[in-house]
């Protein structure tokens, strides 16, 4: 199993979190910010990873530090359960309709940290008590802690709630596409430069 665990403290945050890449989509997750809860539920099925996340984080100034955080801790979580990278197939991309959002991911396991984020115009500013701009900073800190680059694009859509889920289940779908391994290069390296 490639398993990752990250145990991170600040004075803003403390959390635990473990990830199975060769789960089932199990996860246990308590962030104190509902809706970001349910996006992490959503990553972990659609991507059929198990995850488990627990935060102690100053919400009550904001969600800023909560999120961003996790990013950084799943984001290494996920580099530490992919080793040295043989096998995977290392890219992933998935378009993904919610309604009337349709969202593209697409992403490189490359070593190369980069994000591309494009919110498809403006969003309502909160979701229950979710900041739609920590969308982007989650984002940024998954991707350049776990070496990927990551492109997130809302084609359209008008319900804020629609193209944050679509995003988080698109990300699933694409990172559970990249981190497959692929049985006729299963001990490979997936670039010809030998190392990722």
């Amino acid at each position: 199993m490639r398993t990752g665990k990250i145990i991170r403290e600040t004075r803003e945050t403390a959390i635990d979190l473990t990830i199975n890449l060769d789960g089932r989509g199990m996860s246990d997750i308590d962030t104190g910010i509902g809706f970001f809860d349910h996006m992490l539920t959503l990553l972990a099925a659609h991507g059929r990873m198990d995850l488990v996340v627990g935060c102690n984080g100053d919400i009550e100034v904001d969600g800023h530090h909560s999120i961003e955080d996790i990013g950084i801790a799943l984001g290494l979580a996920v580099k530490e359960a992919l080793g040295d990278k043989r096998g995977i197939q290392r890219y992933g991309t998935f378009f993904l309709p919610m309604d009337e959002s349709l969202v593209m991911v697409s992403l490189d396991i490359s070593g190369r940290p980069f994000l591309v984020y494009d919110a498809g115009g403006s969003m309502a500013p909160m979701i229950g008590n979710y900041d739609t701009e920590l969308t982007e900073e989650f984002l940024r800190a998954f991707a350049f802690n776990a070496g990927i680059t990551l492109h997130v694009k809302v084609m359209y859509g008008t319900n804020s709630h629609h193209k944050v889920e679509a995003i988080f289940k698109a990300l699933g779908h694409a990172l559970r596409t990249a981190v497959k391994i692929d049985p006729e290069t299963a001990g490979e390296v997936p670039s010809t430069k030998g190392l990722l």
